[in-house]
């Protein structure tokens, strides 16, 4: 759905003006999440209940109507601006009050909302950057389904549509960046078909977390080109992260390469996608290799063959001699061959300094 971009009033331009000529510049933190429920709100609360503890002067702007019972106990003694009451029963942030109580530090949960047609902003993001211009430390939350630039991709995971979002600038322009992770909980659903809507959900939460983290990742590098280029100073990024990606008939290929190129381009990584010969390999599966091998190639990612009869053993000397930080590998319980002895135990067990991202196949 397209969004109409509305030119600011003369009256908003004013504001803007008057906010960067009263004093320095606040500050923004966000909290970014990559599901409901990872634990953003008790973050920022926890926060601010430790900044209130430490004699900061600290309010909540904004909260969600409706909050879970870890995030309600975190509440008691830190102020709450009332929101402002709107036509036809709408709120939205007390702007106004806030400016005329001039806390050092202001809570905003939700940044992604859109404000009542007569607010003094469209967006509650819109009116965390009034506060921040005003010289305040604005502490807010959002889940990566509500960055615009991302919306289509997070909808193809998730499935599942918004019509309020916040442009990946506001984000940029952001001076600190959490990301809320949460650990992975095994399933306890045990017939055959709950496993497999379990594995789903974990590996559509594990999509929207690497996307939380490359674009936090973005972020930092964003600033820090924007330091350098404001401070004329010229800098080359050398490769650090190193990335392979054991290709075997079976694997998913296209997930494992696509998500390997998103990470190599963020990170200015190098790319490599590998797979050991098999002399027992179909038609077919000969076929399905070379594809494998073409996709990464049009990626960006060097390719290589090994030749070995042990795969654990020849994969973790190729990563040592080449400095890979991050391996990426297929997995299923129902394949053969390679995995009869369990080698992704031995790969986690043996690859002391190096990431291993599984993916199923």
């Amino acid at each position: 759905m397209s969004r109409e971009i509305r030119r600011k009033t003369p009256d908003e331009l004013l504001r803007e003006i008057q906010a960067e000529q009263a004093g320095p510049r606040g500050h923004l933190k966000i909290f970014l999440g990559y599901a409901s429920g990872v634990g953003k709100s008790s973050r920022m609360l926890d926060e601010a209940r430790r900044r209130r503890d430490r004699g900061q002067d600290v309010v909540i702007g904004a909260i969600q109507p409706v909050v879970p019972p870890e995030v309600a106990k975190l509440l008691p003694g830190i102020e709450i601006i009332p929101l402002k009451r709107c036509q036809f029963g709408a709120t939205a942030i007390d702007v106004e009050s806030i400016l005329r109580r001039r806390p050092s530090v202001c809570i905003i949960d939700g940044l992604a909302y859109n404000n009542p047609p007569e607010s003094r902003n469209q967006t509650r993001w819109q009116d965390a950057q009034d506060l921040v211009r005003a010289g305040m430390k604005v502490i807010g939350s959002i889940n990566i389904q509500y960055i615009e630039e991302l919306r289509e991709q997070t909808e193809s995971i998730t499935g599942k549509h918004v019509t309020e979002t916040v442009p990946v600038s506001f984000i940029n322009g952001a001076d600190e960046i959490e990301i809320v992770d949460a650990p992975e909980e095994e399933p306890v659903e045990r017939s055959t078909e709950q496993q497999l809507d379990a594995e789903k959900r974990r590996e559509r939460l594990s999509m929207l977390r690497e996307m939380a983290l490359v674009l936090a990742a973005d972020v930092v590098d964003h600033q820090l080109s924007s330091y350098l280029e404001a401070h004329g100073i010229t800098h080359h990024f050398g490769a650090q992260e190193r990335i392979l990606v054991y290709l075997t008939p079976r694997s998913n290929s296209q997930a494992m390469i696509k998500s390997a190129a998103t990470i190599a381009d963020s990170f200015h990584a190098q790319m490599t996608a590998v797979y050991v010969k098999n002399r027992g390999l179909s038609v077919g599966d000969e076929a399905a290799l070379q594809d494998s091998l073409a996709l990464a190639r049009s990626a960006g990612a060097v390719t290589e063959i090994l030749d070995s009869e042990d795969p654990v053993d020849t994969l973790l000397d190729f990563a040592r001699v080449h400095g890979i930080t991050q391996l990426f590998i297929g997995h299923t319980q129902r394949s053969k061959g390679w995995n009869r002895h369990d080698p992704v135990r031995q790969l986690i067990r043996r690859s002391q300094g190096m990431d291993i991202r599984i993916f199923p196949q």
